[in-house]
């Protein structure tokens, strides 16, 4: 506050100069004022990345912490490029793909593996071990007996470096194409003991430590960046308070803060005749030896190793805060609980004993933990000194037991979700042509999906030959595919059937349907293929985690009125016509009854195999429909009908629609249609039957069925009841 005010004056009075003046002035008083507030520490790394720094320390790390690593051979971007679409009427296009290998130094200690790696921000593995890109990753422990990894033996030949001694991870052949082509920024989640304790002796291997004694309590990682050891036990004893004892056998570690399960009892001390004073004169208070950590940086281990503060209960001294940063991994109860440890210590600390005895217990040594008798508490004996009268010993207060700390939060984090891949699930199919489209290529579609949010796609390959050849890629989004679990009856299509509806069960508990209404459906929402009809929906009710009812149906739709005549038995195909399909391009993949396309994604063993169901469709022309007649006073009927055209099938406006076919042309038959007993082939959409005609028929074939198709370039369409002659 008071710097902003001796900003605005310094301005005021003496321009910008002035200015940065008052602000000097203003933060002097401040500091004055209410405190200044202090942080002590290494630094914690907000946006640690991964670098290539020629130099750089490898560090050192202990339990369970997040590291970026240091890369320390890399190859070139390798290109990748594939040709898809082409054919009549359509270019071609070529996508161009990227990957790389890499090897990325974690530790300069062993680790015993790795766990989540994060590549800018999401998952590139997941705890169970999968990753989330295409590519291959070796993991080498830094034991010192590491193999020389192949990749870089392949690049690097005779020369190619084993990195002993350096726990490193080893990418090869990583795609790059959901990272911007580029190495990703990583970071690492490192398992570097089994059991994830902290222990002194491991940060100092010198020197000699005893457990429990040596655990740093709530730790469950900590990250030593290199530097003097000295630098990283002073920031640890700010918040893990050690006892330092050189001993003959070396330098001697040990938490301050565990108590060993059994304290001795000093004995009576030493009385002094020639002054009744002397007792009082042994217990002095001294003041605090400087402000304690009331606050705490750390890494959260529930927030996936971002950094968290968390802060003592209680007033701050001069309401500002001495904050600790301790690359230390914790828990928010852990750490919450360490701060209120420190500053409840802090208050104990300045009571100090000078005791004097005759006889000293070899088990007592500066750093032990005493009792004293007719005094309650617990003493830490901190320097001995021999006199002519005794030994005295200086002791300092330990704080007492610490009451239940209160509950802390860890606050919220945006974290990746782990997703597993799960196996893909594919199914091939024509569909009916749509306005504009090509009347003389099949459109061939393919609906990939699976019954896990974890699946990103997979490629697509057609079957030649008992082999495999490449066409594309799916999709990543599933498609929402299942089946029938109950049949549907047969319908006109004529009009909407509000009532109507259709029992579906997808293919996972997380695909779902949507509402429309009625405008929507005549924009062509809602389209589902059911077995070889399309049919349209108004609304969708979820019965279980899979079961679905679709209820209002539109069907017949897509000029597929002879599939909607015949009904649906449960478990035919249902799939949403929507952008989640993939367009199959049918130069690559021979239509018909035996074909078939194969998927494989990151969680495919082997290849996923679909035939094309409804082979023909899309060049098959469309019914005829709207069958009429009219008799002659002669006797003679003629029968007429209406023409459609595929990929016409909206028909907007009721008038004729244009001529798809290489010309018009129908079979009218008499009985059976797949073997009838008489055929005509007519030119116009209508056919005249005699009186002498009709008793022939009858008197050779008795009564039947007459019908038309219409011949179209690639075959002919569903027959259309004209009538029944008797």
């Amino acid at each position: 506050m008071a710097t902003l005010l001796f900003t605005a004056i310094g301005t005021a009075i003496g321009g910008p100069l002035g200015g940065a003046v008052g602000a000097f002035v203003g933060r002097q008083a401040d500091n004055i004022i209410v405190g200044a507030g202090t942080r002590e520490g290494p630094r914690l790394k907000e946006l640690s990345v991964t670098t290539s720094t020629y130099g750089q320390s490898i560090p050192r790390n202990f339990g369970r912490v997040r590291t970026a690593g240091t890369i320390i051979w890399s190859t070139d971007l390798v290109e990748t490029s594939a040709k898809q679409g082409g054919g009549k009427g359509r270019p071609s296009t070529t996508t161009y793909s990227y990957s790389v290998s890499f090897a990325v130094a974690l530790s300069s200690t062993p680790i015993a593996g790795i766990g989540r790696i994060w590549a800018d921000g999401n998952l590139l593995r997941g705890a169970s071990g999968d990753l989330k890109a295409d590519g291959d990753m070796r993991v080498y422990l830094g034991t010192g007996d590491n193999s020389v990894d192949p990749a870089i033996s392949a690049d690097k030949g005779v020369s190619a470096p084993a990195f002993r001694d350096c726990a490193h991870v080893v990418f090869e052949n990583l795609q790059l194409s959901e990272y911007g082509n580029r190495i990703p920024a990583l970071s690492f989640e490192i398992f570097a003991d089994h059991d994830a304790a902290v222990t002194l002796d491991r940060l100092v291997p010198e020197c000699i430590s005893d457990s429990p004694q040596s655990k740093l309590q709530d730790a469950r990682g900590f990250t030593d960046d290199g530097g003097a050891v000295g630098s990283s036990l002073s920031a640890i004893n700010r918040v893990f308070p050690m006892d330092c004892v050189t001993q003959r056998e070396g330098l001697r570690l040990s938490s301050a803060s565990i108590l060993p399960s059994e304290i001795p009892v000093l004995p009576e001390q030493l009385s002094d005749r020639d002054s009744e004073e002397a007792s009082e004169q042994v217990t002095r208070r001294e003041a605090a030896p400087g402000p304690e950590p009331l606050a705490i940086r750390y890494y959260d281990e529930q927030r996936d190793y971002q950094p968290g503060v968390q802060r003592a209960a209680g007033l701050r001294p001069n309401g500002r805060e001495m904050m600790v940063d301790l690359p230390a991994t914790m828990t928010a109860q852990g750490a919450r609980r360490l701060a209120n440890s420190n500053a409840y210590r802090a208050r104990w600390r300045n009571e100090q004993v000078v005791w004097r005895i005759g006889e000293l217990d070899p088990n007592v040594a500066p750093g032990s933990v005493v009792r004293l008798p007719n005094k309650t508490g617990n003493w830490k004996v901190r320097s001995w000194e021999w006199f002519d009268r005794g030994i005295e010993l200086g002791l300092e207060r330990l704080a007492p037991v610490l009451p239940e700390t209160l509950s802390s939060d860890a606050g919220a984090a945006n974290i990746p979700a782990d997703l597993i891949a799960t196996p893909s699930l594919l199914w091939a199919f024509e569909l009916p042509p749509e306005n504009g489209s090509s009347p003389t290529n099949p459109i061939v579609m393919a609906a990939a999906s699976s019954s896990g949010a974890g699946w990103r796609g997979s490629a697509l390959y057609a079957e030649r030959a008992g082999t495999l050849e490449e066409i594309g890629v799916s999709a990543k989004d599933r498609a929402v595919a299942g089946e029938l679990s109950a049949p549907v009856g047969a319908s006109s299509g004529a009009l909407l059937e509000p009532n109507a509806h259709l029992d579906v069960a997808l293919a996972a508990d997380d695909l779902a349907f949507d509402d429309t209404d009625v405008t929507g459906l005549a924009m062509g929402a809602n389209r589902l293929l059911v077995g070889g009809e399309i049919i349209q929906f108004l609304s969708a009710q979820r019965l279980t985690e899979t079961q679905w009812r679709l209820q209002g149906l539109l069907r017949a739709r897509a000029g597929t009125e002879d599939v909607a005549s015949e009904g649906h038995a449960a478990g035919t195909l249902v799939v949403l016509l929507d952008h989640r399909l993939t367009t199959i391009d049918p130069t690559l993949v021979e239509p018909g009854a035996g074909s078939r396309i194969a998927a494989i994604g990151r969680a495919d063993q082997e290849p996923v195999f679909s035939s094309i169901h409804n082979a023909g469709l899309s060049q098959r022309p469309l019914m005829p429909m709207a069958p009429r007649s009219t008799r002659q006073a002669d006797g003679e009927q003629t029968f007429c009908w209406t023409r459609r055209a595929r990929g016409q099938w909206h028909w907007p406006d009721a008038s004729e629609v244009p001529l798809v076919e290489e010309k018009e042309a129908y079979t009218v038959g008499y009985g059976s249609c797949e073997n009838p007993a008489k055929a005509w082939l007519v030119t116009a959409a209508s056919f005249s039957l005699s009186q002498s005609m009709r008793a022939e028929l009858l008197a050779q074939h008795g009564s039947n069925a007459l019908w038309v198709r219409q011949i179209g370039t690639f075959g002919q369409s569903s027959a259309l009841l004209l009538a029944t002659i008797d």
